[in-house]
């Protein structure tokens, strides 16, 4: 590949990256260490034998994996081809999947061993997936006969990087579940995204962003930074981390199986010496801290200097709780989604870890709109919804409509409203109160889950929580709180309320408790909105009953 040949196309801009650090560690995950050079060899060679199997430009590779490094060499060789991968949720029952296999159009799936039986029982039913490459893993689960063996497909490929030329504007797909409907593709161009998500060639994210493609190989730093991204590679955070890292010469540790198993994970950063943990909240934050506390003095943690979380909840207990173990690190809150990308950040230290709103400083790109989609003033305190302009997705796969709604033409310019609804305040920061879908109604006030859901959680013998509302003849709805204790008893509602009472308005204290044993979340860790309002449905009905 010449430079004259260069795009903002990612499979490009990597290339450009492991040609200038070949020998540098690029990922680390158990047993398997490849550096830049192997790990671009292998995306080349998994290429090639697609291409000789007929995929090609355009094509949709579904990606049913746990992380490890098959996950990333996967999606790098989707790109060499200006083929697309999609993300698939290895929790999808058989009737998800199928659903999201035919709305995706996929034509090619990579699936780890565990997830084999799953596939199999809907692969007939899917008209346009014809190949199934499994890759083997420590389940001992039946693979059926026409799945392909991953490593041996690989290493039937050709190592040449003889591609035909790539566009910037190549598509990159992620499915996003929301927090209701079924699941949908959020298009991007490569361009775009390298842009808007994975940080334009600025390392520090300080706004000096490349102009050309050539320049990213110049930008590679003398010593890269190595991350340990905890959440699923299904999810799109975990994706953009690990390859802005990538792209900026740095280094993807995984932890074994890519499991979220506490002890692992704190070993591994022991022994590579994790610079940035990346989680999702609470969900992640506290049993992180609970291994660390059963554990002292087990692993050295001190290369830890931030903690990045984004997607749910972090509330200040725990991040109190998790700095107290790593007293030099800062937490970075990220605001963003599958449909505006990176869009701000909130830092909090020990200094300020008490701080509970979610107020972030934000781009040049973002604003906050009004139901006419004005821009609101800054100070106003009008709420509104939380936008971005400037290099925002295509829209979403298969959903014109639903496309229509998210991506807006205004005055000439393309906006992404996904739905976060906000305030600017006078600084010019962003408040976040919580998307409009999950948002109560009680009383005529409204409340958004969030804000009480970090209050119920400092509770003492409240481990998790997520706060819903159900629908109440007095008040219209009612603020729900679905708990999981500690110490596996229930909690009484009058605990609840007298422990959030100086925090919160009377209108937006919990007017009853549904104490289940485990909250449900998402591989990721957020939120399951829609269960947890069926299970507070279910248990005050229960409890009505008796």
């Amino acid at each position: 590949m010449t430079k004259t040949s260069m795009t903002f196309n990612l499979a490009d801009l990597f290339e450009s990256v492991a040609d200038t650090i070949p020998d540098r560690n690029a990922i680390v995950c158990s047993e398997r260490r490849l550096s830049f050079s192997e790990l671009d060899d292998r995306a080349t060679r998994l290429a090639n034998c697609w291409a000789g199997l007929g995929i090609g430009h355009g094509d949709h590779i579904g990606l049913q994996l746990r992380n490890g490094s098959e996950f990333l060499e996967a999606m790098l060789a989707a790109f060499k081809l200006r083929a697309v991968p999609v993300n698939v949720n290895y929790h999808y029952v058989e009737g998800e999947l199928e659903y999201l296999y035919n709305d995706a159009d996929m034509v090619a799936l990579v699936v780890h061993q565990a997830f084999a039986p799953k596939v199999a029982a809907v692969v007939d039913r899917v008209e346009k997936l014809a190949h199934v490459f499994c890759v083997a893993d420590q389940s001992t689960e039946e693979v059926a006969a026409q799945f392909i063996d991953y490593e041996g497909a690989l290493a039937s490929g050709s190592s040449s990087r003889d591609f035909p030329p790539r566009d910037s504007d190549d598509i990159y797909i992620v499915y996003t579940g929301g927090t209701t409907g079924m699941p949908k593709g959020v298009m991007w161009h490569h361009r775009d995204l390298f842009f808007a998500s994975l940080g334009g060639g600025d390392s520090d994210r300080s706004g000096n962003l490349i102009t050309e493609p050539e320049q990213l190989a110049e930008r590679v730093l003398p010593q890269g930074m190595t991350i340990l991204p905890i959440p699923p590679f299904i999810h799109a955070a975990a994706q953009w981390i690990s390859l802005g890292i990538l792209f900026g010469g740095g280094r993807v540790v995984i932890s074994p199986e890519g499991a979220f198993e506490p002890e692992a994970i704190w070993q591994c950063v022991n022994d590579e010496q994790v610079q940035m943990l990346i989680l999702v909240g609470d969900a992640m934050a506290t049993p992180l801290s609970d291994t660390l506390e059963a554990n002292p003095g087990r692993w050295n943690s001190s290369s830890v200097f931030m903690i990045a979380s984004g997607g749910a909840l972090f509330s200040p207990v725990a991040k109190k709780r998790l700095l107290g173990y790593l007293p030099g690190a800062m937490i970075m809150d990220a605001l963003g989604a599958s449909e505006t990308g990176v869009m701000g950040s909130k830092i909090s230290s020990t200094a300020n870890a008490d701080d509970r709103e979610p107020r972030f400083q934000v781009n040049e790109h973002m604003t906050v709109l009004n139901e006419e989609n004005a821009i609101i003033e800054p100070g106003t305190g009008e709420i509104g919804k939380l936008a971005r302009k400037g290099h925002v997705p295509i829209g979403y796969y298969n959903a014109p409509e639903k496309s229509a709604s998210t991506f807006v033409d205004i005055a000439g310019e393309r906006w992404a409203i996904p739905g976060d609804l906000a305030t600017v305040e006078a600084d010019g920061t962003i408040l976040l109160h919580g998307r409009g879908s999950v948002s109560i109604n009680t009383g005529g006030e409204k409340v958004f889950p969030e804000e009480v859901e970090s209050v119920v959680k400092e509770h003492d013998d409240i481990f998790d929580a997520v706060v819903v509302g159900v629908d109440d003849e007095l008040y219209g709805q009612k603020v729900v709180a679905v708990c999981q204790t500690r110490s596996g008893d229930s909690i009484e509602l009058a605990q609840v309320r007298e422990h959030c009472r100086s925090n919160l308005a009377n209108y937006k204290l919990p007017r009853a408790v549904a104490c289940v044993d485990k909250i449900r979340r998402s591989p990721a860790g957020k939120a399951d909105y829609p269960w947890a309002k069926e299970t507070a449905i279910r248990v005050l009905g229960e409890r009505e009953k008796t």
